[in-house]
């Protein structure tokens, strides 16, 4: 810190000496330490008990990097002169030289205790304080220093960082006015200050106030930070074109070869990503790659385009680059930690997590990736409650619980339990079936899972009661990136409806999903399933399903689907089994969340062919909304109607009602993480 008033002193102490070593303080003046520091130890060969030479050798010791020799020396001089106030103050200021903050606020606590009124004492004990964030003493004893030195620019430029320093501790407490009252006060003191405005702009970011971070960006002076800074806001507000476009303006404006080139490319190829121009990613990378070789920024957008891919080995594999460069790389350490949670492997993302907030203590983003997996790996309750009917005079009430613990980051725990009762009332014909199921879900690798439960089913209808048992083993994976398969075995009860129950008819279901996305928005759903039933009877199911995603926030998809459904045996008294029964159908599924707020509609129409009958109208409407109550507590209702031909019969119209919870009972996992 340079302090003119200590200058001063010391001319005044070398005119006393009669020694001329004006241009030694040039040269402290003027920043010029190395050269200072030959001066004053010249002097010093002639003079070695000059005060003032020692005093300046010191200032030169310590603004040139050897902190601890200026401390040193300092206390040397208190020895020889106990007491000596300017020697005090350099004492003081050696100590902050050296990051010692805790021996350097003692050391300024003397110096105000005996001189309340020295602006030295006072701004030097203000930048301590500053330093170790304590900053609503810092800026009140600032402005004690400001009283007695009106605008004194020193005292200005340390209360702007003060306050600079106390907007970002408030901002990190999710108190963003007040945060945002610091930084104003900040620009009434320097007009359009830069470091400010961006404060600002990321304080209204953190607040979600993003028409305000748009209009603050637009005060900055240079185009680039402008047009890039407002290219994120849109990106935030979901407004992923607009981005893409100014963006496109920040690169397009940035002449070759300027220092800002990367910067403006780093957001336009963000945007890219944003807006899913892969290809385009992909030669603007390798362009990147000419012009600057290997580059910490340019591997991250790597790492970003992986993530948004699903190629997730790349992401890794790019932020490994990262990290071997820089160990403390925040990019690098919270990138990572998120690919291998996409990727499922939750023990490195935890590990990763916690190595950022080493770097970085209290950072965010990390802490809300560890919230994340603690939420996923605590035990959850979830409960249902449903109510359905149809136009045979059909009604049902069905209850349910589920539970899930986990007990590592492999293996879990599955307990599950359903009540269903249900009614005719044409012919006044009642049953009741009880289902519990006791299962286990094991991560064999990454995202690969074995799910498998076992349990019992007791049924009690008109003529027949009985137990019987039932279960499922599926094998659930990402085999490829974008691609999710699911194999398995499951056996349950036609219990759709009273009758059905009294013929107990169990289905041994053998099933394969895979579902085929890609990076140009276009997927493809397969589900196909094989059926064999105690009464001797077997079925054969194909669902499939071509869909393009129209929008992402809202989650906006639509295509058509195709179903094909066969009997062996043909049974249409007890329930419909169709030799040959056929889909086909329009649908559009909307799903987003508002604060708050999820929800989800679905709607579908088309035409059904049962046998060689002519096609029928088909129509499928289903809609959800939920709300978080908590961190922990979760409530949802939900409605569905339709009049596609079922378990029951064609010309049949189903309309069912229902309400669930979620509940995580504890707020940690039950292992430690």
């Amino acid at each position: 810190m340079k302090t003119t008033f200590l200058l001063v002193l010391l001319l005044v102490s070398s005119i006393s000496f009669g020694q001329d070593m004006k241009p030694g303080f040039k040269l402290l003046e003027n920043g010029e330490y190395a050269a200072a520091k030959t001066f004053f130890a010249t002097v010093l060969e002639a003079h070695p008990n000059n005060k003032t030479a020692r005093l300046c050798y010191g200032r030169a010791l310590g603004l040139s990097g050897n902190a601890e020799a200026a401390t040193a020396l300092f206390t040397n001089l208190q020895s020889d002169y106990p007491g000596d106030y300017e020697v005090g103050l350099n004492y003081a200021e050696s100590l902050l030289w050296g990051n010692n903050y805790e021996a350097a606020k003692d050391a300024y606590i003397k110096l105000v205790e005996t001189d309340s009124t020295n602006f030295s004492a006072l701004l030097g004990y203000a930048n301590t304080l500053s330093n170790l964030k304590e900053y609503d003493q810092a800026l009140l004893v600032v402005n004690k220093a400001l009283a007695i030195q009106n605008a004194n620019p020193n005292a200005m430029v340390s209360r702007k960082y003060m306050r600079l320093g106390k907007a970002s501790q408030l901002a990190d407490a999710d108190n963003y006015e007040e945060a945002i009252a610091h930084l104003e006060q900040n620009l009434s003191d320097y007009e359009n200050d830069e470091i400010t405005l961006k404060a600002l702009a990321n304080t209204y970011i953190a607040q979600k106030n993003y028409k305000q971070a748009f209009e603050t960006y637009a005060k900055l002076k240079d185009s680039i930070h402008v047009l890039t800074g407002q290219a994120l806001v849109a990106h935030l507000d979901k407004n992923d074109k607009k981005a893409l476009k100014l963006a496109t303006q920040a690169k397009n404006f940035t002449p070759k070869d300027s220092l800002q080139t990367l910067q403006a490319y780093e957001r336009y190829v963000q945007a890219l990503i944003w807006n899913g121009k892969y290809k385009t990613t992909r030669i603007t990378l390798a362009k990147l790659d000419s012009l600057y070789g290997q580059n910490e920024k340019i591997a991250a957008l790597k790492a970003n385009l992986g993530m948004y891919t699903g190629t997730f080995d790349k992401s890794i594999e790019q932020y490994n680059l990262i990290l071997a460069k820089d160990s403390s790389s925040f990019d690098g350490n919270l990138g990572i930690a998120n690919a291998h949670r996409a990727q499922g492997n939750l023990d490195k993302a935890y590990a990763f997590a916690q190595e950022t907030l080493g770097y970085y203590p209290g950072q965010k983003d990390a802490l809300g990736l560890l919230k994340t997996l603690s939420n996923s790996l605590s035990p959850i309750v979830q409960t249902r409650v449903a109510y359905t009917k149809d136009n045979g005079d059909n009604q049902a009430y069905a209850a349910g619980v589920n539970l899930t613990i986990p007990f590592s980051q492999r293996f879990r725990t599955v307990f599950n339990y359903d009540y269903r009762s249900t009614e005719n009332k044409t012919f006044n014909v009642m049953a009741q079936n009880t289902t519990m199921n006791i299962g286990i879900h094991y991560r064999v690798y990454n995202n690969t899972w074995v799910e498998s439960t076992l349990g019992f089913v007791k049924a009690d209808a008109e003529t027949n009661s009985y137990t019987d048992v039932n279960g499922s083993v599926f094998l659930k994976s990402r085999p490829l990136p974008l691609q999710y398969l699911e194999l398995g075995y499951s056996r349950e009860l036609q219990n759709f409806n009273a009758e059905l129950i009294d013929q107990k008819i169990f289905m041994n279901n053998y099933t394969l999903n895979y579902n085929m996305g890609t990076n140009i928005n276009l997927g493809w759903y397969t589900g196909l399933t094989h059926t064999t039933q105690t009464d001797g009877n077997t079925r054969n199911l194909l669902f499939t399903s071509l869909y393009y995603t129209f929008t992402k926030s809202p989650a906006l998809k639509g295509g058509i689907n195709y179903q094909y459904l066969s009997f062996k045996d043909q049974v249409p008294t007890i329930y419909f089994s169709p030799e040959r029964y056929q889909a086909v159908e329009l649908f559009l599924d909307l799903s987003g969340n508002s604060k708050k707020w999820s929800y989800g509609a679905n709607a579908a129409g088309g035409y059904q062919f049962v046998e060689k009958d002519p096609a029928t109208t088909l129509f499928r409407l289903e809609a959800k909304l939920n709300y978080q109550i908590s961190d922990r507590f979760e409530a949802g209702s939900y409605a569905k109607y339709s009049n596609v031909a079922s378990a029951t019969a064609a010309g049949f119209e189903f309309t069912e009602v229902g309400f669930k919870l979620r509940w995580q009972i504890l707020k940690k996992p039950v292992f430690k993480l």
